[in-house]
């Protein structure tokens, strides 16, 4: 099979041109750094749970189609339960991230997760490897992906070191990227971004379960920018989630789920203004024997699970009620869309901006 990679990388560039995903101005990098060169034997397929590949066929299916691959579980330990704890990113998310970060010959970037190294490598290759600096905080993963990186002819600075705190030795840099999610950004990010420098990452809320957002680093030490669509990334191993209190089950209401979409809940629009008006409420989505669920629970005990049919809710909190009433403010407003909303990153927090507040109006 081995013989046969040109064809497979020339078929998912292909795609990922014709989807939009890859502008002309990185197509380059992408057809000198083919990703198979950045992932381990040893991978997982992302299902219900991970599952090993151990097939060749399977495992160069996975590495050239359009899918995010595990490549570490239980932060490489032998005896845990198989979590993944590091991956490849889809290509499709590579190329949107590498399109955002808008660079131009002579930036200099820093990227806050090495992984398998394959995005410090097209970096290294659009700009020079003197002008990348990536840091990891897995040891056994930093100096695979170091090795990998250099068996590709590129040497960038591999940092192994909290990425949370970003580099100062290097800093200011023109861009920074984030290869995982957080739920804050860190300010270390912002201090270290030059002027006028561009900041893309994921971040995790509550409500939603990912979005990417494209920050602009102001002169006073602020960032702000927008949202720029959905994104799923692994959290930043210091943001990792912690238990939340049970929940008592003997509580149990049962009701009826009244007119909402039960879909709309799923918008990303949506989720980023139900997020602002209600920290704390977590949101997920999926089938349950086949019908289409939504989940819902505080960290403090109150949950409801909903289906098309009936409502059930627990703990002191009407959770479905609260969505219902925030969902109705909402097309009040006008149902805005996800580049409505952003982000405004401070040495004393963040912000999203609802489309009636944002700087400037």
């Amino acid at each position: 099979m081995t013989e046969r990679w040109q064809e497979r990388h020339t078929t998912l560039l292909d795609a990922l041109t014709a989807s939009g995903a890859l502008s002309a101005d990185w197509h380059g990098a992408f057809e000198a750094v083919p990703r198979h060169r950045f992932i381990p034997r040893d991978i997982w397929e992302q299902r219900a749970s991970c599952v090993p590949v151990t097939a060749d066929d399977a495992w160069w299916d996975l590495v050239y189609g359009d899918v995010p691959i595990v490549t570490q579980v239980d932060d490489g330990h032998s005896d845990g339960p198989g979590l993944a704890t590091s991956s490849n990113s889809m290509p499709t998310m590579v190329a949107r991230m590498l399109g955002a970060l808008d660079v131009a010959d002579g930036h200099r970037v820093l990227e806050i997760g090495t992984g398998s190294g394959w995005n410090a490598a097209l970096l290294s290759e659009r700009l020079g490897s003197e002008n990348v600096t990536t840091i990891e905080v897995d040891k056994t993963l930093a100096a695979r992906a170091a090795k990998a990186i250099e068996d590709a002819g590129y040497r960038p600075a591999v940092i192994e070191s909290d990425g949370a705190h970003g580099w100062e030795p290097a800093a200011p840099y023109d861009r920074i990227m984030a290869t995982c999610s957080v739920r804050r950004v860190p300010h270390a990010w912002v201090r270290q971004a030059a002027v006028g420098g561009i900041i893309v990452v994921p971040l995790a809320g509550d409500f939603w379960s990912g979005a990417l957002v494209r920050l602009e680093a102001a002169a006073d030490g602020t960032a702000h920018g927008r949202f720029i669509g959905g994104a799923r990334f692994m959290p930043m191993r210091s943001e990792r989630p912690r238990p939340d209190a049970p929940v008592d089950s003997g509580t149990g209401r049962r009701g009826t789920p009244g007119s909402l979409p039960l879909g709309a809940l799923a918008d990303l629009g949506f989720a980023l203004y139900a997020g602002a008006r209600l920290p704390g409420v977590v949101m997920a989505e999926g089938t349950h024997d086949g019908t289409y669920q939504m989940w819902l629970h505080d960290r403090s005990g109150s949950a409801a699970t909903v289906n098309a049919r009936e409502t059930w809710q627990y703990g002191p909190r009407d959770l479905w009620q609260e969505v219902m009433a925030v969902y109705d403010d909402f097309v009040a407003i006008g149902s805005p869309g996800t580049d409505a909303f952003g982000l405004t990153v401070t040495s004393e927090g963040q912000q999203v901006w609802l489309p009636s507040d944002s700087p400037g109006r």
